[in-house]
């Protein structure tokens, strides 16, 4: 479903915003002067137009005393430094061009009419505005309301379609309390990244940067360094289904999380079993591969029945979402009774809250929800029907609203997309969060168990996103878009039986049979045996 934009209407204030002025004067003026003449009552009747340009500068030099002449050359030296900001007025122009007739565009300015006189001399792209509205010419000052309403009577502009774009705080707040959508100027920068994000499709938005970064969507620490891993390039083969956009080191077996040389870590890294997991499952490696490397795991598995992270017995570890990886290939391929005692403790592990800091190797409490959303997800399996999936859809109800990064948002609201989970909460976070690129700010997946230097990686962040979003719309579309009995696209593809690499991104199997609310969630499930 596309992701049109409600808005028809752009106003934007001109000084301090489209137009930059300095108040420093070379008359004996100065700059603390001159701002409280501008706030001044006799300034603010002159911008209502209720007086002449020589009887302002002479009650303004009464009541500041100064001279009338310094008045008038001080305001003269702020004319002469005003700059149009051109990076702005280029982004308007080119929303409006895209926008194809449908986005209007006003100016909204406090000003004499002899300043805009002088204003309207100064080179700028003046034909981009379908009009300008001076307080002068209103009779009205912002943030009186009538100036507001003066402008909406005479545009036709609906507020609640109408963004409105001003460097003062109460300015803004009266545009907002007619139902506009109020944005506080405070950088150039930031304020072209909040109307790309109001006037453009995320989804699109979002796919147009995975395609221009093809091929250099690589992961990086918190500190800087340029990781070239797997993990994170088959989780963005997963989530968009493009090989053009990735690059891997394909092995016959078993993977490693690193492509080439390890860094920050052992020069020997081992091959593990989390990125071997990812691997099989996304690639739809051949069965009898499969199964060879499944065998090879067992001998990895501690006292306790839990299976480990490397294919290297001098090097002991246990994570939760390692152990929910190695999950989900045995159950992909019909033997996750094989793991018993490991999802025994998964369970345990949700039940507890035990992964709200993360875990040793992944940084966030999402990541372990998302992981085991997308177990369940491959698997009819009863036991996880009635033990687990109650209890996931529990815990993922306790995050919605909670802190995060735009990854841990993504994982989130994809987990309650596949759910049934509304998340309107989330997704009004999330979407603030893209940049003026297309791509998402940059989340946090995993990190050195020693060290705890994270790892994250924006296309990886920028997939998810995009596919939170169209699962989300999908699940839950607006009232005139489309039924709302369309199913939620799967985290992952089904499970296969035969060799042939399974078809991505297939319909999720109906949850008609475990419903949540009929399903025991007590801690003693814990010890109950698959059927």
């Amino acid at each position: 479903m596309p992701f049109a934009s409600s808005y028809t209407t752009l106003i934007f204030d001109i000084g301090d915003v489209l137009f930059s002025w300095s108040p420093q004067t070379k008359t004996s003026i100065s700059q603390n002067v001159l701002r409280k003449i501008l706030s001044s009552l006799t300034w603010n009747d002159y911008e209502r137009g209720r007086m002449s340009q020589t009887e302002c500068y002479a009650r303004v030099g009464g009541e500041f005393s100064v001279d009338p002449t310094e008045v008038a050359r001080a305001f003269q030296d702020a004319r002469d430094s005003l700059q149009s900001n051109e990076e702005l007025i280029s982004v308007i122009r080119h929303l409006k061009a895209r926008s194809d007739g449908t986005l209007h565009v006003f100016a909204m300015s406090n000003i004499s009419a002899p300043d805009y006189e002088v204003l309207h001399t100064k080179p700028a792209d003046w034909s981009l505005f379908d009009g300008i509205f001076t307080s002068a010419d209103v009779g009205e000052r912002k943030p009186n309301l009538g100036f507001y309403k003066a402008v909406i009577s005479s545009t036709g502009a609906d507020p609640s379609r109408t963004i409105f774009v001003d460097d003062k705080m109460e300015n803004v707040l009266s545009a907002r309390s007619l139902g506009m959508r109020g944005i506080i100027f405070d950088d150039t920068r930031k304020v072209i990244r909040v109307l790309y994000n109001l006037l453009g499709d995320p989804v699109e938005r979002g796919r147009q940067y995975l395609t221009m970064n093809a091929k250099k969507l690589l992961s990086v620490t918190d500190n800087g360094i340029l990781l070239r891993e797997n993990f994170a390039q088959l989780l963005i083969l997963e989530a968009t289904d493009n090989r053009s956009l990735i690059n891997l080191t394909d092995t016959h077996r078993t993977w490693n999380f690193f492509q080439g040389k390890p860094l920050l870590t052992t020069e020997e890294f081992p091959f593990d079993l989390d990125t071997t997991s990812l691997a099989l499952t996304v690639m739809g490696s051949p069965e009898d591969v499969a199964h060879s490397v499944m065998d090879d795991m067992l001998d990895y598995i501690d006292d306790d029945g839990i299976i480990q992270t490397y294919f290297d017995h001098r090097r002991p570890r246990v994570d939760p979402v390692v152990c929910v990886n190695a999950l989900t290939l045995f159950y992909y391929y019909g033997r996750g009774h094989q793991l018993d005692r490991t999802l025994h403790w998964i369970r345990e592990v949700l039940l507890h809250r035990a992964y709200l800091d993360g875990t040793r190797y992944y940084a966030t409490p999402e990541c372990f929800l998302f992981f085991l959303g997308r177990l369940l997800e491959i698997s009819s399996d009863v036991y996880l029907a009635v033990y687990i999936k109650p209890l996931l859809i529990e815990r993922v109800r306790e995050r919605i609203g909670a802190d995060g990064d735009a990854l841990a948002l993504s994982m989130r609201l994809r987990l309650c997309a596949y759910l049934g989970l509304h998340n309107d909460v989330d997704l009004r976070t999330l979407l603030p969060l893209q940049c003026e690129d297309g791509g998402w700010e940059i989340g946090w997946i995993y990190k050195y168990g020693s060290s705890g230097i994270r790892i994250g990686n924006r296309g990886l962040t920028t997939s998810l996103a995009v596919k939170a979003i169209i699962e989300m719309q999908k699940r839950f579309p607006s009232p005139s878009s489309s039924p709302s009995t369309v199913p939620a696209i799967p985290l992952v593809k089904q499970a296969y039986t035969t060799a042939q690499p399974p078809e991505r991104f297939l319909q999720s199997k109906s949850d008609s049979s475990t419903n949540p609310s009929s399903v025991a969630t007590s801690p003693s499930a814990s010890t109950g045996q698959h059927p």
